[in-house]
């Protein structure tokens, strides 16, 4: 007797970035001691968005999952289960994600929450969604990634300040009777905390420790080369397909130079890879979702093509997704 696997496929992506972009320039004229030189030498980036003032995770979340929800042709209640990649929340609780339920309009009780694993969020997001499709327990997942950094940079630190951006990218993910996901790989160290980290908390009403993100910035470089050539291998072992059957590569936005360098490992042309970190900077969990809905919308995934997300993040987190489109 025949039995019908249940798959998880992306039915549909959508992004959004807040105002208009702000270029190297721009930050110059606002007195950070640096130059577009400078900055794009080193990193790839031309320019970033950032929130205004009020404006929230929830607030860029809502709007990725609006475009989302259209381009799939679904309404908000066809969503059981909303799962939000952020490391920078609305509050400590309710969850970005339940905010995000209840400004959709979504009444139909399914399951919403939070996942935090900074920059390879949205990949753990994924990850988890399609086990919770796979297993009958849910039928049409909304993935989101949705990131206010701006609000924990510290603009005295150009080494900082200059790499990080704000904005949202979603997936609707839904079950199917064909492959979508392929293989995903995820992965932690956490000895590796110190060389990116937000080391503040609240407690007694204050922040205590120092509630700007910090980083070294070299030991972090060497660190995402390495792991990000390695997960991609596992997880096209996992597929049993081999890097000439990848059509696109979609890492994570942070740096032009650990984005050819890991390309280079796998053996894959840059005319093969999404890059938008020029544009967008590092918007940490939003960075995936926010490439591959730029890649999508402009025409370069086509259905039917073989994708492969990766991403790196504080903690330490990495992983990889595989997926036809």
């Amino acid at each position: 007797m025949s039995v019908n696997r249940v798959h998880a496929r992306i039915a549909g992506t959508g992004s959004y970035l807040p105002g208009e972009p702000i270029t190297n320039d721009d930050l110059v004229a606002r007195g950070i001691k640096t130059s577009d030189e400078w900055i794009f030498a080193r990193t790839g980036i031309r320019a970033r968005h950032l929130a205004e003032s009020g404006v929230s995770a929830s607030d860029l979340a809502v709007r990725a999952a609006q475009q989302a929800l259209a381009a799939a042709g679904r309404a908000p209640d066809d969503i059981d289960l909303i799962i939000v990649a952020t490391s920078t929340p609305d509050y400590i609780f309710p969850s970005t994600a339940s905010l995000v339920q209840a400004r959709l309009g979504i009444g139909n009780g399914g399951a919403a929450f939070d996942v935090q694993a900074v920059c390879c969020g949205f990949v753990y997001a994924l990850n988890i969604a399609e086990k919770f499709i796979r297993t009958g327990a849910n039928q049409r997942a909304l993935v989101i990634g949705a990131e206010v950094f701006s609000r924990i940079l510290d603009w005295n630190d150009r080494g900082t300040c200059v790499l990080f951006g704000d904005g949202a990218g979603a997936v609707v993910l839904e079950a199917a009777d064909r492959p979508g996901l392929l293989a995903s790989v995820l992965h932690a160290d956490g000895s590796h905390h110190g060389i990116l980290c937000v080391p503040g908390q609240i407690a007694g009403g204050r922040v205590t420790g120092d509630p700007f993100l910090r980083m070294d910035g070299q030991a972090v470089f060497r660190f995402a080369v390495k792991v990000l050539s390695e997960v991609a291998g596992e997880v096209m072992t996992a597929a049993g397909v081999s890097a000439a059957s990848v059509d696109w590569l979609v890492p994570h936005q942070a740096n032009i130079r650990i984005i050819q360098s890991t390309a280079k490992k796998l053996g894959l042309a840059m005319d093969k890879v999404v890059a938008m970190v020029d544009r967008h900077g590092n918007t940490s969990a939003a960075s995936i979702p926010l490439a591959l809905d730029h890649a999508v919308r402009s025409g370069q995934i086509q259905p039917g093509q073989r994708v492969l997300v990766e991403g790196v993040g504080g903690g330490f987190t990495w992983g990889a997704a595989l997926f036809d489109f």
